[in-house]
């Protein structure tokens, strides 16, 4: 991911949160960061990704993050997050998704940013640049077709 940033939270209070949060828009790059939520042993690691940036690897990536393991086990048996209200810290919500793990980060009403599982992140990311990479406009097909058209054969040089 273009600039890597990592930041710890600590027993999250508002202002530490709401600076990881102010970070990653004004720098307009996924962000790594590390949860350390108070009642918990284990520390919880997400990617920060800025909504616009999400938006363009979600628009380029050919398909959705396959699901892991889900639809293996009973529906009984896969677990379900548990509803709770939305995390307000400072100027910032965040709303948690109960399906798929993703985590919405909203601000005066507005989604900034979602909270990624690394893996997830990651994935959309090389998928989003592998098709963007092989993909040409209309103009600059047209443009190398016809530069290739120029170009002698093999035979003649």
């Amino acid at each position: 991911m273009g600039i890597q940033i990592e930041a710890v939270v600590g027993y999250p209070i508002n202002d530490e949160v709401e600076r990881v949060l102010g970070l990653a828009e004004a720098v307009g790059e996924p962000v790594t960061v590390t949860f350390m939520w108070e009642g918990r042993d284990e520390a919880e690691r997400a990617v920060l990704v800025p909504a616009a940036t999400l938006a363009l690897w979600e628009h380029w990536a050919p398909t959705a993050y396959p699901a892991s393991g889900v639809e293996d086990e009973e529906p009984a048996e896969a677990e379900k997050p548990e509803l709770a209200h939305p995390a307000e810290f400072g100027a910032f919500t965040l709303f948690r998704r109960r399906v798929g793990g993703r985590t919405a980060v909203a601000r005066g009403g507005v989604v900034v940013a979602e909270l990624l599982v690394p893996d997830e992140a990651h994935w959309l990311q090389e998928q989003a640049r592998n098709v963007r990479q092989s993909f040409m406009d209309p103009k600059q097909k047209a443009a190398f077709e016809e530069f290739l058209a120029r170009q002698a054969s093999l035979d003649e040089q």
